[in-house]
């Protein structure tokens, strides 16, 4: 980007000396345009590309940014800036040099969770043990969160009546650990912990790291950043949007800067592109209420007048997620320009479904997404199979969806395959070694550890007879708790194996699999469970919907695999940027943290009442007043023309009256002497 585009303050900051610099770039005030104007400046000074590192906080950020920079410098020389998010650029460098299996916190949490159900807790106090999907959580907050604090220590700070359960924990986490090492398996945690140790390895050096969305920082990621420790760093970031607490971002890195860099040179970013005077008037008398890190004032250019922020009130809950519909359907805005922005995830629900009613098209993020649906997680697993039939994880997912085997048993399955298989789990299913009689292993006594004996004797496989001839003599169907289900699913997985090659391009996989018993009895199981009425029954109307929200979700996931010709790179692209892909056109529907970086000409903040936002539970579990302020400071600044806030005074079906939230109060939207 020229620099004659940039404004004085973001010219002075692109031109900053070599060093340890941050600039402190609050909503809409061109933290792109400044990110992209140093680039260029680096690239002018006779900088290589190659000696740049760009990390951004979404790998969409990352491309927006190099398509800029497309726009004044040959594209050859663009490719050569490594740029993308933490996780990103460390997989890239990883995968070149070490046979890793990236694998998302959902798939591994089923491999996890079959190592934590062989474990008993005895003698347990009144406070019960974590949950498996729980202790992963934690697991991964503590990766991220410290770096020379050990696991007990952490625990014992952060809630010492788990103190009875860390052994057990330490011990499932190392028997994980290792299993990983074994299958090449990754998560986001270890592509950070293996690059960091690949960087002192092979010395990497960068001459400029830039850091965009600096406030979001963890301990984990900054700990990169001291290891690669550049001659000049650029960070950019604004304190009052840090809102990633949750999953370790610390405040502090971003707080602390001047005393780290004595150094260092701090540069702010005032003026406000984005939204209008009165919103930003309205978000900052919110923020104010925050202690104050780095001064800062902030200018607004825009100066059509759009109106004021408005606060919308009902009488009842629904009766606000009904109405706001109603207005977006008066609105004569295009839908994507629209969105309407949520705290809790039971808010968005509700929209959904008022919008739905009225023939109103929506996109929501920040819920379940399409990516992390139970059928799309099942597709990409069985492609995953193909790909690689040493994948243990797919393969217990994949089980653990049968009727009558859980994640233990798939567990047990898979190592009986491997058994049989010499090694290869495909081949334990299509030509398995029958002269072992035998395949279950006796489970080693530990009690200390949790874990307890449970031997048990072989079944007898002639019960499975009348399966596919050449699969119903398998070793593997002795496991005495295996149902004529069980059976009856392994037997289509057999014919899966035997249908379906490496070779296969990924849309052509897709269409045929979903024709298949193995993904049809699941879907079909997937729909039962979500149509399932208060009395137990199946309500067949719910039931076929489910089915075709199913099938649609098919075809789009066919449509993004027609853009790879190998099935390994179709799902890499599935996992490294399912975050940041979305289903469907419509209404924006977004929490706060999926709104953030985002603008629309209108915004609509729901259910703005006490306890709910500011979230008074999760303040309870860690969080704070001042981060849920931030969260609606993130909020408000998304919003350029017109903004509307909203709450209701009861839940009707709950029974309870509500207050408006501190934040309308603080915003002056409400007033002590007119409380509801």
């Amino acid at each position: 980007m020229p620099l004659s585009k940039l404004n004085e303050q973001q010219r002075e900051a692109t031109l900053a000396p070599s060093g340890y610099n941050l600039i402190i770039a609050s909503a809409g005030t061109g933290k792109t345009s400044t990110i992209v104007g140093r680039i260029s400046y680096l690239l002018e000074s006779g900088i290589l590309p190659s000696e740049i590192l760009l990390l951004t906080f979404t790998n969409k950020a990352a491309q927006e940014m190099l398509k800029r920079l497309e726009l004044r410098f040959d594209s050859k020389i663009v490719k050569e800036i490594e740029a993308g998010t933490f996780h990103a650029v460390a997989y890239r460098y990883l995968k070149n040099k070490n046979s890793i299996i990236l694998k998302q916190p959902r798939e591994l949490k089923v491999l996890f969770k079959s190592l934590y159900d062989k474990r008993v807790f005895l003698n347990a106090t009144q406070t019960p043990p974590y949950g498996a999907n729980y202790l992963y959580d934690t697991f991964s907050l503590f990766q991220n969160a410290t770096i020379s604090e050990d696991f007990a220590s952490w625990i014992q700070r952060k809630n010492a009546e788990q103190m009875p359960y860390v052994e057990i924990y330490l011990d499932v986490w190392e028997e994980f650990r290792e299993l990983k090492k074994q299958y090449h398996y990754a998560d986001y945690n270890d592509l950070l912990i293996f690059y960091k140790e690949e960087i002192l390895q092979d010395r990497l050096s960068f001459k400029e790291v830039l850091v965009d969305e600096y406030q979001d920082t963890n301990p984990l990621q900054d700990s990169i950043l001291q290891t690669l420790n550049p001659p000049s760093i650029f960070c950019v970031g604004d304190y009052d949007q840090s809102i990633y607490a949750f999953n370790g971002a610390d405040i502090s890195i971003i707080g602390s800067f001047k005393e780290r860099y004595p150094n260092g040179n701090i540069y702010s970013l005032t003026k406000n592109y984005r939204s209008s005077a009165s919103i930003l008037n309205l978000a900052n008398r919110v923020i104010e209420k925050n202690p104050r890190i780095y001064p800062k004032t902030l200018e607004v250019v825009k100066t059509q007048n759009f109106g004021m922020p408005t606060l919308l009130v009902y009488d009842e809950l629904f009766l606000q997620y009904q109405g706001i519909a109603n207005k977006i359907k008066l609105s004569n805005r295009p839908y994507g320009d629209v969105a309407v922005i949520f705290r809790n995830n039971s808010s968005a629900d509700g929209i959904e479904a008022s919008l739905r009613e009225i023939g109103i098209p929506s996109r929501r993020k920040g819920g379940v997404s399409f990516f992390d649906s139970k059928e799309v997680v099942y597709i990409l697993n069985l492609c995953s199979l193909l790909y690689n039939p040493r994948d243990m994880m797919s393969f217990i997912h994949i089980l653990s969806h049968a009727k009558g085997i859980g994640n233990a048993m798939a567990k047990d399955i898979y190592e009986a395959l491997l058994l049989v298989g010499g090694g290869n789990a495909v081949k334990g299913l299509l030509n398995p070694d029958k002269s072992i009689k035998e395949p279950y292993k006796r489970r080693v006594q530990n009690t200390q550890l949790g874990l307890f004996d449970e031997f048990f004797a072989m079944g007898n496989i002639e019960r499975f007879s009348y399966l596919e001839s050449d699969f119903r003599e398998n070793p593997i169907l002795s496991h005495p708790k295996l149902t004529k289900e069980g059976a009856e699913f392994l037997n289509s997985l057999y014919v899966f194996f035997e249908s379906f090659g490496v070779s296969d391009k990924p849309t052509f996989l897709i269409s045929k699999i979903i024709q298949l018993p193995i993904f049809k009895r699941v879907a079909q199981k997937f729909a039962k469970e979500r149509s399932i009425t208060k009395e137990g029954g199946i309500n067949e109307e719910k039931y076929q919907e489910s089915l075709e929200r199913i099938d649609r979700k098919m075809q789009l996931l066919q449509d993004l695999a027609s853009h790879y010709q190998e099935i390994g790179r179709f799902l890499n692209a599935m996992i490294l940027g399912s975050s940041e892909m979305s289903e469907g056109e419509g209404v924006n529907l977004l929490s706060i943290h999926a709104s953030k970086g985002l603008e629309f000409s209108e915004v609509y903040i729901v259910d703005l009442m006490e306890g709910r936002f500011p979230n008074k539970k999760l303040m309870n579990q860690g969080g704070s007043l001042e981060e849920e302020r931030r969260l609606f400071y993130v909020a408000v600044t998304r919003a350029k023309e017109n903004l509307y806030l909203s709450y209701a005074k009861k839940d009707v079906m709950k029974n309870l009256s509500y207050e408006g939230s501190i934040f309308l109060y603080e915003a002056g939207l409400l007033h002590k002497d007119n409380k509801n």
